[in-house]
């Protein structure tokens, strides 16, 4: 008999689907040919606190936990222990699972195709001492077809052992830093908790930086010059060029009036306008990607106000409760090309469930093959899109009509043609000076229809001149703003800029590994990360917008630079591609990488005194 574990109940359902069903017992399935079908809620398992390294001698407070003191610190594991979780349903399910490893005579790995889902049920087997054959189902879609597909190519689990490796050592490397330099630096905050990780630290930088530059931001008040020109009876306006004036200051602004008022003098001066140069340009639009978890956190931020949690739950509840949209903890923007044949499907599945929505499904062309569909992008899971499932949308509460919506919508474009967008740029010399004129329109709306956009690219339309013409100048005018600071983080464009935090590391190796890496935390944990350092009272909302308390700002001026850097998950996410690649052992890494790392930022705090 095989035994199937899954990482969660819906690819155990996927799967039991495949094989058939005969019948469905506590905690799992059995299959028409005996095969049994079980599942995890994600990770079982988990590494021991320190105390359980700790020897006997070390004092216990009022709740019988040991104490934390300095000369117990750094805590190095002789040998690392992973204890069942507290959850009294995955320890139910854990004590399931366990059963039928035992009746068994071959597991198969059904976790998700990347380093957390082969561990995840590596260590189970390892918890169990399981020593049978194991083999590894590989799916990262949840249709039909790919599902089938995966289970007729299993292959020997053992081939997969670098991408366990991998992931034990990042699980390992994040203990050791969170619980040792938590503990160095409570201690060193007279017990004032200071809580550090690989990626909580860093995202709380990120809001920490933003909230520096905007608190020192100064506005400045500058100018722009504008004029309104006519051609053939129609209208427009342009803006004078001011490069290679010497008027701009060193952040490229026209701040000085005097300069502003002498240039619109000049201008109102001249007596003739002549174009010196059209270029137009007609171009067609690419598809939007389909939807990653970080994409929906984004857009719900900006356009309801949503935290990360609350996206993430109500996507939860469109796949588990609702079973209207697929796996929501993605990072990935795209689609197998498998699935593409069931979009037919999916429309009329969608016309049924969304007849608001019924005049432009019936016009989506299911032959149109987006960029979204392409294979060589798919991670361990796939885009967000809805699914086959029918169900009555009054079901749905108003958080999760609209989040659904959006899905839909996204989705449904993929199946319309693309816009086409017609630009022209002209540019008029005016004696010395230069004003250049651009304008925007939308000669074929395509999928834009469908999420609304339709005049996003609509600016002016200008005239149809030629290089050698004259325009008329109707009015010329100096328009005053000021300069803004950069907007403050939201949870949704707190999520981006974790997962692009690429970006902020200039060396190219490291900003590689970030950028292969996906950025710092996963789309499973960037949320709770968020939620974490909320609850902890190191950010708080305001306004809708996320701002560093003064708790966690004070220790945080106190912490060494690399500890609040990406940089050192760039540098760990390099080490952990060697494990998987069979190329470092996780001792090498833990005793060559991590330990010298922990012991030098413990012996820092033991020297730092944080009010």
């Amino acid at each position: 008999m095989r035994l199937f574990i899954a990482e969660k109940p819906s690819v155990a359902r996927c799967i039991i689907d495949a094989l058939g069903l005969r019948s469905k017992e506590k905690g799992y399935y059995i299959a028409l040919n005996g095969d049994r079908v079980t599942w995890c809620f994600g990770h079982m398992l988990e590494l021991a606190e320190p105390d359980h390294y700790l020897g006997s001698s070390v004092p216990v407070n009022s709740k019988n936990k040991k104490i934390w003191r300095y000369e117990d610190l750094p805590v190095f594991p002789q040998r690392w222990v992973n204890i069942p979780k507290s959850d009294k349903a995955a320890r139910s399910q854990l004590t399931t699972i366990g059963k039928l490893i035992k009746a068994c005579s071959v597991v198969v790995n059904c976790g998700d195709p990347d380093r957390e889902g082969q561990l995840l049920v590596d260590e189970i087997l390892e918890h169990f001492k399981y020593k049978k054959p194991a083999l590894r189902y590989l799916s990262s879609a949840q249709d039909m077809a790919s599902v089938r597909k995966a289970l007729s190519s299993l292959k020997p689990n053992k081939h997969y052992e670098g991408m366990a490796n991998a992931a034990r050592a990042r699980q390992r490397a994040d203990w050791l830093i969170g619980m040792n330099l938590s503990r160095a630096f409570t201690l060193s905050a007279a017990n004032e908790l200071v809580s550090i990780g690989r990626v909580q630290t860093p995202t709380l930088n990120l809001v920490a930086a933003r909230d520096k530059e905007i608190r020192s931001f100064v506005s400045n008040t500058f100018f722009k010059i504008k004029a309104q020109l006519e051609y053939d009876g129609i209208k427009f306006m342009a803006d004078l060029d001011l490069d290679g004036l010497g008027v701009l200051d060193k952040s490229g602004y026209l701040t000085n009036g005097h300069s502003a008022q002498a240039l619109l003098d000049n201008l109102n001066k001249c007596k003739e306008i002549r174009v010196t140069e059209v270029k137009e340009d007609k171009t067609e639009l690419q598809h939007p990607l389909s939807l990653s978890l970080a994409d929906i956190q984004k857009y719900a931020a900006d356009k309801f106000g949503f935290s990360a949690s609350k996206t993430l739950e109500v996507c939860q509840s469109l796949y588990e409760t609702h079973r209207l949209t697929t796996y929501p903890r993605s990072d990935c923007s795209y689609l197998p090309e498998a699935q593409h044949k069931e979009a037919p499907d999916v429309l009329k599945a969608l016309f049924q469930v969304n007849p608001d929505l019924s005049d432009l499904i019936l016009k989506a062309n299911p032959d149109i093959k987006s960029r979204t569909w392409n294979d060589s992008k798919i991670t361990a899971h796939h885009g967000i899109i809805p699914t086959t499932q029918v169900l009555d949308k009054s079901r749905l509460s108003e958080d999760e009509h609209k989040i659904y919506s959006y899905i839909v919508r996204v989705y449904l474009a993929q199946f319309f043609i693309k816009p086409v967008v017609s630009t022209t740029d002209i540019k008029m010399a005016a004696g010395p000076l230069v004003l250049k004129a651009s304008g925007s329109v939308l000669l074929r709306s395509g999928y834009k229809q469908v999420l609304n956009q339709g005049s996003t690219h609509n600016t002016q339309r200008l005239p149809a001149c030629r290089k050698g013409d004259t325009v008329e100048l109707v009015t010329a005018t100096i328009n005053k703003d000021r300069t803004r600071p950069p907007a403050a983080y939201n949870e949704g464009s707190l999520i981006k800029a974790m997962e692009n935090i690429s970006s902020t590391v200039s060396h190219p190796d490291h900003k590689k590994y970030l950028k292969d890496g996906d950025g710092i935390g996963t789309s499973a944990t960037r949320a709770e990360i968020i939620e974490e350092l909320k609850r902890k009272g190191y950010l708080k909302v305001e306004r809708k917008v996320l701002k560093i308390t003064d708790k966690a700002l004070k220790f945080l001026t106190h912490l060494p630079d690399i500890i609040k850097n990406p940089v050192l998950t760039a540098i760990y996410e390099c080490n952990f591609s060697e494990i998987e690649k069979g190329k470092m052992s996780i001792s090498d890494f833990e005793n060559k990488v991590v330990r010298p790392f922990v012991v030098k930022q413990v012996n820092l705090a033991k020297g730092t005194k944080i009010k």
